[in-house]
Order: structure tokens, then C-alpha cells, then sequence
């Protein structure tokens, strides 16, 4: 009976690229790991020379290798999605300045309650803003304030950071470097939104519901 070797060199890298391909999310060094037998498995310094060894490979073609929170992925290289995009029909989903001034407050400094977002804004916080944050699984509930009410603190998930390619929070830039959301916008792929007189006090509730997709278009 032949016995099974250990997988190595460039059968090892064909092997991690086939997978990070066929998962379509990201997959983690132990993910990786587990596509082996006992027999097969190599030493994990050897997956990550393939890894590393791909990521070089890639940086001649159409895809790029890509560490982010949650692991590694294959994706296409952010200078060439103009052309990709072409593919689909359907207009990317657009999101408001609200929204993304939201997630970027929640972001920076986590963990955050809805008050406190709508102190710093100056606005009240839409319910469907938070809705939307929470189904895109960008945001969570992870505790609450030890104030009346209880009021629930929210933070950033690894969806988030695998959406916006970062593997922590850290590769964003501090606030300390931030003066206005118009910084944010190459972390943000924001758009300049037009100006805009502010609303009423009584109606800014409303005005981040009607702008939660028609505003600032951003595509993680």
C-alpha cells in the first residue's frame, strides 16, 4: 500500500489557492491546515511560505492575495474592479453620508451608545441606520451602558474589517489624524456629498431615513 506523503512546494501552493478560490470568503491559517490528513499536513511555516510565496505570484495578475481579520482571501485587485463591476447589472448598493458617519463613529470609538453618536453628530440616529449597520453584520450589541436605561453599546465586527480589507482596527487612521469625515473618505471610498443645509431638529430622524440609500455611494 503506497503511503501518503507530506504535501509541500508547489503542489502546497496550487492545493491554497484552489481552496481560497472555491471558499469565496476568507479563510484562516488553521482552515487551511485542516484541508489535510494527518500524513499530508505540512508544518504551518511551510503554509505560510506558500502563502507568502502566492501573494507574490498574484502581484503579475488579475487577483490579489489578501490578508484581512478574519484570514486570507483571493480577490480582485481594487484597480481593475472598474472593469469588473461591468459584469453585473445591478447598481451597487449606495449608502448615505449618515451611515457611514455613524459606522465611522463606531468604528473609531468603540464601544459607543446611540446617544453619544447623536451628541457627536448633532442629529438623532435613525432606527433603519442601525437596522442596516446590524444586517450587514457590520456592528453589534456588546454590552450596555451602566446608566438609566442601559442603554446598548455598539462595535465593530470582523465582517466589518473583512469589508473594508483590514485585518484590525489598528490600519485605519487615528482620530487624532481625523478632522472631518472628508479624511475619511479614502478609508471610506466616500464620495464628496453635495452641500446641504442642516434640518430641523424635529425632522433629522426622518431626513437619515430618506437619505439611507440615495446618498455617497460606498463599496467595500
Amino acid at each position: 500500500m503506497a503511503t501518503t506523503s507530506m504535501v509541500q512546494g508547489e503542489q502546497l501552493k496550487q492545493i491554497l489557492e484552489a481552496a481560497l478560490l472555491a471558499a469565496g470568503q476568507p479563510l484562516s491559517h488553521a482552515q487551511l491546515g485542516a484541508l489535510f490528513s494527518d500524513e499530508e499536513r505540512p508544518p504551518g511555516g511551510e503554509i505560510s511560505r506558500a502563502l507568502e510565496q502566492l501573494g507574490l505570484d498574484c502581484a503579475r495578475r488579475g487577483v490579489e492575495l489578501k490578508k484581512v481579520a478574519s484570514g486570507w482571501r483571493l480577490q480582485v485587485r481594487q484597480d481593475l474592479n472598474e472593469w469588473v463591476a461591468r459584469l453585473w447589472k445591478e447598481r451597487p448598493q449606495r449608502y448615505s453620508r449618515a451611515l457611514l458617519e455613524t459606522m465611522a463613529l463606531i468604528a473609531y470609538r468603540k464601544p459607543i451608545t446611540r446617544g453619544e453618536i447623536e451628541a457627536v453628530r448633532g442629529v438623532s440616529v435613525s432606527t433603519n441606520i442601525i437596522r442596516t449597520l446590524q444586517e450587514r453584520e457590520w456592528i453589534r450589541v456588546v454590552g450596555h451602558r451602566d446608566v438609566p436605561g442601559k442603554p446598548a453599546l455598539f462595535g465593530t465586527t470582523r465582517v466589518f474589517l473583512d469589508s473594508f480589507d483590514l485585518q484590525n482596527l489598528d490600519d485605519l487612521p487615528t482620530l487624532a489624524e481625523i478632522r472631518d469625515m472628508e479624511s475619511l473618505e479614502p478609508e471610506l471610498q466616500l464620495e464628496p456629498a453635495p452641500p446641504a443645509a442642516d434640518p430641523p431638529a424635529d425632522a433629522a430622524g426622518r431626513a437619515d431615513d430618506a437619505s439611507l440609500e440615495t446618498e455617497d455611494p460606498v463599496q467595500p
